[in-house]
Order: C-alpha cells, then sequence, then structure tokens
C-alpha cells in the first residue's frame, strides 16, 4: 500500500535556510491535465518521474487551495516545501537587493556629489534574517574593506561597481523536494493534483435567427491562463454550482504561506483569492455559480421542464477542448459546440407584484416588456450561464444573459425591449357598503383588513405582424376572478407570507393594431 507524507511550509522550519543536500536531484514537472471552473478556479493535474529512492526537487512549487493538495504514487513518498539559494542568470531576473546580489563579489561604491571619495572592498554575505528582524533588514549596505567593515547608508549611493559580478545572481527559491522511499522500481511515477487561483473559462452564446423557425446555437469560450505554462495539457471545461468552501484560504504547503495569514483566511478574512460565492455583483455571481433566473425563470409555468438525461453523479459538466498549449499570460478563444432548435418568438410582459409580503402597495411598477426566444437547448450538454447574443441576417439584435439550461430543456431568452407593444396597468381598491373598502377579521391571534382589489391589464401592438404575447401578472393575496382564465401558480417566495404569493399567465395572439383589455379582481390581508 502506498503511503503519502506531506510537511507544510509552515512547518519544515528544520528544513529553511539550509542548503540543498548533494544528492537532491532536480526533476521536471508538467502539468498534464486542467479542469477549468469559471470563477477563476483550476484543478490541477502536474506528473513528474522519480528514479531509485532518494531526495528529488521539484521548482515549479504551486499554491493550492486549503485541503486539496494531494499526491499519488505506487511508492512511498515524503513531501516538503523548503527555501533554497539558487543561482539564477542575471538577465532572466529582475534586479534585487545590492547586498544579495553582490554577496562575496569585490564592489566600488560611488556616493552623490564630489565630496566623498569611493569606497572599494567585498560585499559581505548577510544571513536571511528572521521574520522578527524583516523591519531592520536592508537599512545598511555592508562591505569589508582593508580598513575594516563599513557600513553604508544606501540612500546616498549613486553607483556600485563590480568587475568579478558575473553572470547569474543568488535568489531565494521554494523548491518541492519528494523524498522517495526504498523501492525495486528503476522509475516511478508521482501525479500531483490540487486546485488553485489563476486559470479560468467564460463562456458564451450566438444564436442566429436568420431562419424563421430554426435557430443556429454556437457555445463559444475563452481561456485565460494566469497560473503557469501549459503544453500540450489536456484542458476541461466544467459547467456546474462550483462548491469549493475553502476557496480563500491558501494551503500551508504554499510557500508564501504563514500561520498569521493562513489563520486569518480561515476565519474569514480578506483573501488572497476572493470567492466567487461571496461576490456582491449580482450579474458576476450569476455567471460564475450558473445560477438559475430570476423569479424561477422567465417564461415561468409557461415552459416544458422536460429535459435528455445525460450523466450520472454530481450537477458538474466536464467539456473537453483537447490538448491545449498556453504560455501564462496567454488568453485563448475558440468554439465550444454547435446546434440548431426550432424557436418561437414571443413578446413578453412581466407585472411586477406591487405589494409587499405584509400586502401593503409598495411601488408602481408596470414592467418591461420584452421581445424573446422560446426554443429547447439542443447541445448533448447543459448550457451554462453566460452572455448570449442574437443576430438575423448578419445584423446584431441583442445580447442578454442566458441562465443555466439542462439538455433538452426548453428555456425563454430575451432579447431587446419591445417599444412598439404598448402596456398599461392599474389597481383600485374596491369601497363595501359603509365605504370604508375593508372588512376587519382575526387570523392566528391578530387582526387584519380584508381589502378587494380591481386590476386591468391593457396592451395594444403597434406593430403590423401577430404577435404572440405573454402576460405574467404577479400579485399578493386570493383571486377571486379574471378575464381569459389564467394559469396561476404559487410563486416560492410566498410561502410562510400571510398572503399567497401569486402568479397569473395569459398566453395569446395580438393582431396588428390590436389593444386588449384584462380585468382580474383578488383580495389581499393587510395588518390593522
Amino acid at each position: 500500500m502506498r503511503t503519502i507524507r506531506v510537511l507544510a511550509a509552515g512547518l519544515a522550519l528544520a528544513l529553511l535556510g539550509s542548503p540543498a543536500p548533494a544528492d537532491d536531484t532536480p526533476v521536471k514537472s508538467k502539468i498534464v491535465g486542467v479542469d477549468l471552473f469559471k470563477n477563476g478556479l483550476a484543478i490541477v493535474k502536474r506528473e513528474a518521474t522519480l528514479g531509485r529512492a532518494g531526495t528529488y526537487t521539484i521548482d515549479d512549487v504551486p499554491t493550492p487551495v486549503h485541503g486539496t493538495f494531494y499526491i499519488d504514487s505506487t511508492g512511498t513518498v515524503d513531501v516538503a516545501v523548503r527555501m533554497r539559494d539558487v543561482e539564477v542568470p542575471a538577465t532572466e531576473t529582475v534586479p534585487g537587493n545590492l547586498q544579495d546580489d553582490l554577496a562575496g563579489k569585490k564592489v566600488v561604491v560611488h556616493f552623490r556629489g564630489d565630496k566623498r571619495a569611493p569606497v572599494a572592498g567585498t560585499m559581505m554575505k548577510i544571513k536571511p534574517p528572521r521574520a522578527d528582524e524583516q523591519a531592520a533588514a536592508g537599512r545598511f549596505l555592508v562591505l569589508q574593506t582593508a580598513k575594516g567593515r563599513v557600513y553604508l547608508e544606501p540612500s546616498e549611493v549613486m553607483a556600485v561597481e563590480s568587475e568579478d559580478a558575473g553572470t547569474t545572481v543568488t535568489r531565494r527559491r521554494p523548491q518541492l523536494a519528494l523524498t522517495l522511499a526504498e523501492t525495486d522500481k528503476a522509475e516511478t511515477k508521482v501525479t500531483i493534483r490540487y486546485i488553485a487561483t489563476g486559470l479560468s473559462w467564460a463562456p458564451s452564446y450566438r444564436l442566429d435567427i436568420s431562419d424563421p423557425k430554426t435557430l443556429a446555437l454556437e457555445q463559444n469560450a475563452v481561456v485565460r491562463n494566469e497560473l503557469a505554462d501549459l503544453d500540450g495539457a489536456e484542458v476541461r471545461l466544467i459547467s456546474g454550482y462550483p462548491s469549493v468552501q475553502y476557496a480563500h484560504v491558501r494551503s500551508l504547503i504554499s510557500p508564501r504561506a504563514t500561520f498569521a495569514s493562513f489563520f486569518a483566511e480561515l476565519a474569514g478574512g480578506r483573501s488572497w483569492e476572493a470567492d466567487a460565492a461571496s461576490n456582491s455583483i449580482v450579474s458576476q455571481q450569476a455567471v460564475s455559480l450558473n445560477l438559475r433566473a430570476p423569479g424561477g425563470g422567465w417564461g415561468g409555468s409557461n415552459l416544458a421542464l422536460g429535459a435528455t438525461p445525460a450523466g450520472e453523479g454530481v450537477d458538474l459538466h466536464y467539456q473537453s477542448i483537447g490538448k491545449r498549449t498556453l504560455a501564462a499570460g496567454d488568453a485563448l478563444a475558440l468554439t465550444v459546440a454547435r446546434g440548431k432548435a426550432e424557436y418561437e418568438r414571443i413578446v413578453e410582459w412581466l407585472v411586477p407584484d406591487t405589494r409587499n409580503a405584509h400586502g401593503q402597495p409598495e411601488g408602481n411598477g408596470e414592467g418591461d416588456v420584452w421581445d424573446a426566444l422560446k426554443f429547447k437547448n439542443p447541445l448533448a450538454f447543459p448550457m451554462t450561464t453566460g452572455p448570449a447574443t442574437v443576430t438575423a441576417n448578419g445584423q446584431f439584435n441583442g445580447q442578454r444573459t442566458s441562465y443555466w439550461v439542462n439538455s433538452g430543456e426548453e428555456t425563454v431568452l430575451h432579447v431587446e425591449k419591445a417599444l412598439s407593444v404598448r402596456t398599461r396597468a392599474t389597481e383600485t381598491e374596491q369601497l363595501n357598503k359603509d365605504g370604508s373598502g375593508r372588512d376587519l377579521i382575526w387570523l392566528g391571534g391578530r387582526q387584519y383588513r380584508k381589502t378587494t382589489v380591481e386590476g386591468e391589464l391593457a396592451v395594444s401592438n403597434h406593430r403590423k405582424e401577430t404577435i404572440a404575447l405573454v402576460i405574467r401578472r404577479r400579485f399578493s393575496g386570493e383571486l377571486v376572478q379574471a378575464d381569459g382564465d389564467p394559469k396561476r401558480q404559487l410563486r416560492e417566495e410566498g410561502v410562510y407570507s400571510v398572503n399567497k404569493r401569486q402568479e397569473m399567465l395569459w398566453t395569446l395572439p395580438l393582431k396588428g393594431g390590436e389593444e386588449k383589455k384584462l380585468k382580474y379582481t383578488y383580495t389581499v390581508l393587510m395588518p390593522h
């Protein structure tokens, strides 16, 4: 049975700052696969091949999400993250601290102005300071001269010359050390898996409705890589609700982790990576988390709930886009899938509820009227939440958010506001015999006023063609009567309120130039 032991960076204090053992063997690791969420997180699969028993070092040290770092191997492997001084080409790194870059080198220091002669000596090698010494680190440049030690104020230094500086500089870098126990195999493959930030994808859709009966649907994706170089890595796009509860907590195995940062992030402090679930911007939240359409979905009970069975297990869909080579900082745009579906053009008018949970008047909105498309998802997998652009005959029609739609499931996508369809919504309270308009009743030990409300919806079509009109009128109370025999459904938000939160739905044709009026009556209870 394999044994894996992981030594976190914050706990491997005995290894920090010590030179690399002579028998350490550097090995290369390669990212062979990445699965991308839409919220900036990616599941990374990295592989390396080890030889006989011994310690192997990898320079590519990950910064994983807490609780997601795992190693799979047929052998027994100990894992540690340690800091080491390494020589790197001076042309491949930005200039650092002069004390470190020129440590042990002969230098000549020139000062500002002409009152002080240059100082020649050897730049001393200073041991890296402890955490409690950071504030004082770098206060002076320290040289060893023929006369002794010299401390120089960096702000007074104009230039430093060094003839033997060489072509490399010393940098303190983390290493991932894999210690393989005794094995009879000549090679042992190690797979490193973790979730990290810096690699994500953004979906979008294009719907071409040039054909009056069949639309052409195209799903596109943009992949952005800010994590690491990918060379022929298998890339898969994930659709679903990304439940990564500790996305904002950096693992202790990270070289930048400290006990202070770890426990602060664990307690919910501002983190290295803002979790998409905590994003207060509703539109970003909807796209990254695949939230359902507001109000239970545009179209409501008018939609067919059937869908094509696909997959088993959790509701995460993995869509492969093949092996990709993508350097850090690069972005990739591509078409993921295409499909065709029959569709219906409708005009949808949603009249919002103008009363709060207690039945009291609140606001006076008539709602918006939208041109919309009703169709079923023709793809073999779910349509994830993202922007959808509608075109016809090469012309732009509109862009709105398309919410999560299962394969074969029906949806309604708004395109643009229907300005040529005029609407008016009015409501008045009826008066009873004593002129008060309200009857007092007791319910659950509380007194309420029962009021009868009469409403009217008026809509006129200023277009030449007949439109398929869908009217959704939300209200709070008990319906008494309504013209046109609308469908009724309870709204989820009214489960625990005194008044039922309901919705009436009419579906009717409206000819060009025609006007239609619909009257309805309902009763509502208000606290007395």
